[in-house]
């Protein structure tokens, strides 16, 4: 397994993901939070002819998910989201806590709800994909006090909870660790009271 990060500067730092499974007898890719398209993804997948299966959406915001419009000119991939209709586009329905067989990747996925009602975590071999819940130094952020609340103790039980070592790929910024955000995330820190 490889991944590969596109970020987009224009766009706040947000980050666009290209898993792929590169055993010869699979060579298939999963795209996480297509953001937005640009060629050297799309070079990346041709070039190496990766078969692009499916789309994972960490939630339904429009600069984490306005990419699936070019993919769905060029691929069909399957999507999978929270949120029943991504952009026009009807999805597989996840919630919930579970576990998906993707280009022959074990993916686990969780609802973490807070940033958005719709949140949702990918965990892939030793990478998790947070997409706005959780950044290096910072949480998502929230529509109100209750939904700050929900957010970090929803980060506590379902990101602290996992291995120290696992790398932390979020929708925005550079990547962290399970560690590090642990230690040194301000946000979480300080909301520490609200996860008893």
């Amino acid at each position: 397994m490889k991944v590969y990060s596109h970020t987009f500067l224009e766009e706040d730092f947000t980050n666009s993901y290209v898993v792929v499974n590169d055993d010869p007898n699979v060579m298939q890719a999963i795209i996480i939070d297509p953001g937005k398209i640009s060629n050297g993804m799309i070079s990346q997948l041709e070039t190496d002819h990766y078969k692009l299966t499916a789309v994972l959406v960490t939630h339904n915001h429009y600069h984490h998910v306005r990419g699936l419009s070019t993919l769905a000119k060029i691929y069909s991939p399957q999507i999978y989201t929270a949120d029943y209709e991504v952009e026009g586009f009807r999805a597989n329905l996840i919630r919930g806590d579970g576990k998906l067989m993707i280009a022959g990747l074990d993916v686990e996925y969780s609802s973490l709800p807070g940033h958005s009602t719709d949140s949702m975590i990918f965990k892939i071999g030793n990478l998790i994909f947070t997409g706005d819940a959780i950044s290096a130094g910072t949480i998502g952020e929230t529509s109100g006090t209750y939904f700050r609340k929900l957010l970090c103790s929803n980060i506590e039980k379902k990101i602290f909870s996992q291995c120290d070592e696992l790398i932390v790929l979020p929708g925005h910024g550079p990547p962290s660790t399970i560690a590090s955000e642990k230690y040194f995330n301000m946000d979480t820190s300080k909301d520490k009271k609200f996860m008893g």
